[in-house]
C-alpha cells in the first residue's frame, strides 16, 4: 500500500449554477477547502512522500486565482455582464456549471499538468520525485459536503 499525504488549501469562492432548479442558480459563495492527495510507494531521502511546501508552490498561485472569484457557466445569460463588470474575477466554465464536482476535476487536471512540469525542473527548492503521483483532489463546498475526483 502506498504512502499518502494531503495538503489542504482554503479559498473563498462564489458560483452560480444555471441548471439548478432552486436557490443555487443565484450568486452565492462558499469557503472551500481543496485537499490535494499525493501518493508514493516509497519515501524520499527526507522520509517524506514530498515536502508540503512543494504542493503549495505547484498549485497555490492557481488556486489563488479562484479566491474571491465568481465561477459561471459561459452559457449563463448573466455571464457576459459579469465578465464585463468584474473581469478576471469571473471564471468561465465552457458550457457547464461550475459545480464542486467540476471544480474538483479541473483542479485535478491542472495540478497533474503542473506536477509533471515541476518534476522536470532542476531549479526548484522542493523537488518532487518521479514516483510521486496525484491520487485525488477533494473539494469541500461546506463543512458537511465535498466532491472528489481521481483517475
Amino acid at each position: 500500500m502506498p504512502y499518502r499525504v494531503c495538503k489542504a488549501i482554503e479559498i473563498e469562492n462564489g458560483h452560480m449554477l444555471s441548471k439548478h432548479p432552486d436557490k443555487c442558480k443565484f450568486p452565492h459563495g462558499h469557503t472551500r477547502k481543496v485537499e490535494i492527495v499525493l501518493e508514493a510507494d516509497t519515501l524520499d531521502d527526507h522520509d517524506m512522500v514530498c515536502d508540503f511546501k512543494a504542493v503549495k508552490q505547484i498549485i497555490g498561485e492557481y488556486l489563488d486565482s479562484f479566491d474571491h472569484a465568481m465561477c459561471l457557466n459561459t452559457d449563463d445569460p448573466a455571464y457576459a455582464e459579469f465578465k464585463q463588470r468584474y473581469g478576471d474575477r469571473v471564471i468561465g466554465f465552457d458550457q457547464e456549471d461550475p459545480t464542486t464536482e467540476v471544480l474538483a476535476r479541473v483542479f485535478f487536471h491542472t495540478f497533474s499538468e503542473r506536477l509533471a512540469e515541476w518534476k522536470s525542473r532542476t531549479d526548484v527548492p522542493y523537488p518532487v520525485r518521479d514516483q510521486v503521483r496525484l491520487a485525488s483532489i477533494r473539494v469541500w463546498e461546506t463543512t458537511s459536503s465535498w466532491a472528489e475526483y481521481s483517475e
